[in-house]
């Protein structure tokens, strides 16, 4: 792989895993495929121009899935970043599928499927080992033992290197924790939904890395005059850096991976890493959802 020196941002780092020391603010990279995250997007290079960029800026976390495309993400990613840096980890999922644009299916969560799906990202991706698989959906027509057993299998294969769930219960977290450890979570969260408040508080107590997916929703808060307008106007900030920073301030174990196909989008983003709430902007902002 090749070596890299990138400094932390202002929104400092977290350990996946224990040991995958990753910066707080990454990229997810499901917006770079075609519309209804089906086929190849309307402008490659434009996509690859994306995750050199969020490289060049520091981030150092990418998240990914088998079904984005499907695998074009995988595929733009090995294009655009290998040779990976030593300090790069990408994540990916399996155990969703699709049909169509805009058509996601139900779970599969079968031995057999799971492990064809490893193997394919392993291929896409150009890696030896995945830094963090995550279960996308668990499949509740699959004992959770069969799904997470053939994941703990692949670890013990050195083919994935840490374990992750996707849109789970405090109680499912727990039930997997006593199959095989587990790494990350990555639930819907952001400031104007924050239905997995249980998860996150789970995680902290537990030092596993909460992912919110959908980061940057603001919903009513961003209404003129609203709670985060008014906020806006002081920081020169937009309310999506706003929303990126009450996150990264909201907990340690957050990472959020908020996603665009464009550079310009991409720097907003990450420009968020740098705004510094008050505490009585953070106070007002989590009581206003």
């Amino acid at each position: 792989m090749a070596t890299s020196n990138q400094p932390a941002k202002a929104s400092g780092s977290y350990r996946i895993g224990g040991d995958l020391r990753v910066d707080r603010l990454g990229y997810g990279a499901m917006q770079l495929t075609g519309p209804g995250v089906w086929g190849d997007p309307k402008d490659p290079a434009e996509a690859v121009r994306v995750l050199r960029r969020a490289y060049e800026l520091g981030v150092t976390f990418i998240d990914t899935a088998d079904s984005y495309g499907p695998f074009v993400s995988e595929l733009l990613i090995r294009e655009a970043l290998h040779p990976y840096a030593d300090d790069l980890v990408i994540a990916t999922k399996a155990g969703l599928t699709r049909s169509g644009p805009g058509d996601w299916r139900g779970p599969l969560g079968r031995p057999e499927y799971l492990r064809q799906q490893c193997e394919l990202s392993l291929r896409h991706l150009g890696l030896e080992s995945i830094p963090l698989y995550q279960l996308h959906r668990i499949d509740a027509q699959v004992p959770l033992a069969d799904q997470l057993g053939e994941l703990a299998l692949l670890k013990q294969e050195g083919k994935i290197r840490h374990i992750g769930l996707s849109e789970v219960t405090v109680e499912q977290i727990e039930a997997a924790r006593a199959i095989t450890p587990i790494a990350s979570v990555q639930n819907l969260y952001n400031l104007a939904d924050r239905s997995a408040e249980d998860v996150l508080t789970h995680c902290e107590r537990n030092d596993l890395a909460f992912i919110p997916w959908f980061p940057i929703a603001t919903g009513n808060l961003a209404r003129p005059g609203g709670p985060l307008d008014a906020i806006s106007t002081g920081h020169d900030a937009s309310p999506a850096q706003l929303a990126l920073a009450w996150l990264l301030r909201r907990s340690p174990v957050m990472l959020p991976i908020p996603g665009t196909s464009s550079v310009a989008h991409l720097e907003e983003n990450i420009a968020a890493a740098e705004v510094e709430l008050t505490d009585d902007e953070y106070e007002a902002l989590a009581k206003a959802a």
